[in-house]
């Protein structure tokens, strides 16, 4: 083709990956075009290209040039200051997918520690939240083999950490009984979602600093080959944007194994996110109270907060007890919301909107019988009542 009558990059770069596996001249071809245009022009092509159909586009030959290589170190050394945090979270999962080699662990790791500060923490909850099994913590602790490399890893998330605006959150919530009614709870019909739980998730997300904000942390002692099977039960509750930490078979029986699981869960996830404070969301059914105990002694300073949704009864004076050691028991999440604003996790506009989430969401609950309703209104209507004397008591100007 005529230099002079070529289409533009990014269209002649459509093309090119529109005739599926190229041969040698179609990779150099690829290759030159992303190597020669500006910044500007690599982000948009890069923004709308097939990444999948890139990366199968060429190859490393056993006679001939090692293109996929090439491209590779391309992207991952040569050009990444020209990738925005987008791209280099595409970049990322493009690499984590399927079979990764050592090569392609020091790319993935060559993009992580080349980014810093805000920029990490963006790049991190990118990866994080793509909606499917290829996480962070699957990425860093599962498909990295070598030990040095990770832990060089977890320095450079520690380090820059330190200069991050610190306030955020990351919420880690059980499934069952927490979410929704589905193992002790028989108070609410099997597979009901608990009215104001959703944006009680969203608004203890979203009190830092802007692009910090991120779905919900589920962690759960499913195995996990039912990792896939978790987050589409999620998105079946219209929980978006989560992330779920798996556990083994193993520890999928008993309240301590069950603890000690999800606890390791914990201990890794804090690693990825230093920069982050913690809080928990459990029930009372199994192991969660234990695992909340656990968090604050190892992290006191990090876990904010351990909120346990109450499905056994337990007594006044027990809670009592608890709240001293920051773990305070709820039974809407109106009540929770409530704990959580003179925590000072959430402002008083948060707590007004989970209390309306609460109550317009139980109104449309379907219990099979009337007297089972009437004790759960019971319950809602005294906690809505606190929220209102709350807010009556206070002076209005809270930013949130």
């Amino acid at each position: 083709m005529d230099p002079t009558t070529r289409e533009s990059p990014q269209a002649e770069v459509e093309q090119l990956l529109a005739r599926g596996h190229l041969d040698r001249d179609g990779e150099a071809r690829l290759l030159e075009i992303l190597s020669a245009v500006d910044a500007s022009v690599l982000e948009a092509i890069l923004s709308s290209v097939d990444w999948e159909r890139l990366f199968a586009a060429v190859d490393d030959r056993l006679l001939g040039p090692d293109h996929f290589g090439a491209l590779r170190e391309l992207l991952a050394v040569r050009r990444l200051s020209d990738l925005g945090v987008a791209n280099r979270a595409r970049l990322v999962t493009a690499l984590q997918r399927g079979h990764t080699c050592g090569r392609d662990e020091r790319a993935v790791a060559q993009v992580l520690l080349g980014t810093r500060g805000a920029e990490l923490t963006a790049l991190k909850n990118a990866i994080d939240s793509g909606g499917d099994s290829h996480d962070l913590q699957q990425l860093v602790y599962r498909d990295l083999d070598d030990e040095p490399l990770r832990e060089r890893l977890l320095a450079h998330f520690q380090e820059e950490a330190r200069g991050v605006a610190q306030g955020a959150l990351k919420v880690l919530s059980d499934v069952d009984d927490t979410l929704y009614a589905n193992w002790k709870d028989a108070r609410f019909p099997k597979k009901t979602v608990y009215p104001g739980v959703r944006q009680f998730y969203r608004e203890l997300a979203a009190g830092g600093p802007e692009g910090t904000g991120c779905g919900p942390v589920f962690v759960t002692a499913r195995p996990g080959p039912m990792e896939e099977a978790t987050l589409a039960l999620l998105r079946d509750c219209l929980v978006e944007d989560a992330v779920a930490l798996t556990g083994d078979v193993a520890h999928w029986v008993g309240n301590e194994r069950i603890a000690r699981r999800k606890f390791e869960n914990f201990a890794q996830y804090r690693r990825l996110f230093p920069e982050y404070g913690f809080v928990w969301i459990g029930d009372s059914g199994q192991g969660d109270l234990l695992l909340g105990r656990q968090m604050l002694a190892a992290a006191p300073e990090a876990v904010k907060a351990v909120f346990i949704h109450d499905v056994v009864g337990t007594p006044p004076v027990d809670r009592g007890a608890l709240r001293a050691e920051r773990i305070f028991l709820f039974d809407t999440y109106a009540g929770a919301a409530l704990e959580a604003q003179r925590l000072g996790l959430i402002g008083r506009g948060a707590l007004e909107r989970i209390a309306h989430a609460a109550l317009e969401e139980f109104g449309a609950l379907e219990f099979p019988c009337s007297a089972q309703r009437h004790e759960r209104e019971l319950e809602l209507r005294r906690d809505l009542s606190a929220v209102a004397a709350l807010l009556d008591g206070r002076e209005a100007g809270d930013p949130h």
